[in-house]
């Protein structure tokens, strides 16, 4: 076997071997309520679980009602890693999106909707 040879040999040996990168871009992977859910209000939980750590000390949760009405949400402290989670009191009846955003360890702020209807009495 040529030097040439067995340094590609070794270079795609170590590069089997090591582990994958480290992508750690948030990504929903189950929330509370679920996409496209009918819950039960007045008050709503909220549980967003993504796929990596994130900060939550710089992340945001906001409820977009149906009108274009938008109100922050407190983000409840002491979530396990990698769950932002937040309560939602005196939502009335109707259409709503839970918009997200959070910073995941990579650094990278990653942001969208879940959609969910809060059912009538």
């Amino acid at each position: 076997m040529t030097r040439a040879a067995a340094l590609a040999a070794a270079l795609a040996l170590g590069a089997a071997a090591a582990p994958p990168p480290a992508s750690a871009h948030a990504i929903v992977v189950d929330s509370v309520p679920a996409p496209g859910a009918v819950v039960a209000g007045p008050d709503v939980e909220i549980a967003v679980h993504f796929n990596c750590r994130i900060d939550p000390a710089r992340s945001k949760l906001a409820l977009l009602a149906e009108d274009g009405r938008s109100r922050a949400l407190e983000i409840s402290p002491g979530a396990p890693e990698g769950i932002l989670a937040g309560r939602a009191a005196g939502v009335a009846p109707g259409a709503y999106r839970l918009h997200w955003q959070v910073l995941a360890v990579d650094g990278h702020i990653t942001r969208g909707d879940i959609a969910f209807r809060v059912a009538g009495p």
